[in-house]
């Protein structure tokens, strides 16, 4: 990893028009407020992992970096340039750099097509005077990259496993060489064996090609294992934001310790007498999100500010540790 930021998100607000249940046409939509003002950076060659409770806005948030979801509000800076501020001609031209693996190796691939063609479709794109011929020998040579042999070049996604077809997923994403890839739980879908196997991998072509990874995963050893930072998400907010190991040994937000604790250690000692804080109720509607910190109606030392005003993501002294809470900091 380098000190190169390749891509500045400023306070990024993803928000979406729903209509109540058995309301008027002319009703006003309520506003559902997946990603609520999120600011991040990401640095060429690194891994960020992005952790949190379901339905916290991790996925609606990676494709919104991407341009997939327009956003409400905000800035999106690759190298230097605002891709929120762009034209959808000037975006397709940016998927070239910019690529995504989806949680379903086979519902993201095209039945239809062979894996020659899927992991062709890019190239054909951007690249439509290609030689068929140097085409076909780019698509083997990326299917000998992620583990796959090239003879199998002609055959359908049905034929293959789902490690397999994640496997393929990974090749569309990685053959026109981008610079930054977003993992959407690339792994969640697949046994445990198989799981180590496509997070080495991502790994390996990460550092042969020099990529930059967005890592979102519930797993939190896998997301320790493979990220150099770890942002905690709740209810559209980043809480937390730390190299992982200092995350990991050194949790500060409330919300991020209760995950921390739940996380399983392999020794039968230390694992029978840790303590496990568990949250109170259920994630609140990202319809209608509590005022001020929305982690404050499920924190256990919640303070009477925390319903005032939520508090801002401040970097702690002496460290490149961000968090976002009233019981650290003014």
């Amino acid at each position: 990893m380098t000190n190169n930021r390749i891509m500045q998100v400023q306070d990024l607000k993803v928000h979406f028009d729903i209509q109540p249940e058995n309301s008027w046409p002319w009703t006003k939509p309520l506003s559902l407020k997946a990603v609520d003002g999120v600011s991040l950076d990401i640095f060429e060659g690194e891994t960020l992992g992005i952790v949190g409770e379901s339905g916290c806005g991790k996925s609606t948030l990676a494709r919104a970096l991407i341009g997939m979801l327009p956003a409400r509000e905000g800035k999106v800076a690759w190298l230097g340039q605002d891709l929120t501020q762009l034209d959808k001609r000037s975006m397709r031209a940016k998927r070239q750099e910019l690529q995504m693996i989806f949680q379903d190796p086979l519902a993201s691939l095209n039945p239809r097509m062979n894996i020659g063609d899927i992991i062709a479709e890019p190239l054909q794109t951007f690249f439509p005077n290609m030689p068929k011929a140097e085409r076909k020998q780019k698509v083997q040579d990326m299917m000998a990259k992620v583990g796959l042999l090239p003879n199998l070049i002609n055959r359908y996604p049905h034929e293959f496993s789902g490690g397999q077809c994640q496997r393929i997923g990974i090749a569309r994403a990685l053959i026109l060489e981008p610079k930054l890839v977003i993992c959407d739980e690339p792994v969640s879908a697949l046994d445990v064996s198989i799981q180590a196997q496509v997070i080495n991998l991502l790994m390996a072509l990460q550092k042969e090609m020099g990529l930059s990874l967005v890592f979102i995963a519930h797993d939190l050893s896998v997301v320790r294992h493979i990220s150099d930072r770890v942002m905690v998400m709740y209810l559209g907010n980043a809480m937390e934001v730390a190299e992982a190991n200092e995350l990991y040994t050194n949790p500060q937000h409330p919300y991020t310790k209760a995950l921390m604790s739940a996380v399983p250690i392999p020794d039968p000692m230390i694992e029978r007498n840790k303590t496990i804080e568990l949250l109170q109720g259920d994630l609140p509607s990202p319809i209608n999100p509590p005022s001020g910190c929305v982690f404050r109606t499920r924190c256990p030392q919640a303070l009477a500010k925390c319903a005032d005003y939520a508090p801002a993501l401040q970097t702690l002294p002496d460290a490149e540790h961000q968090i976002a809470c009233h019981l650290i900091g003014p």
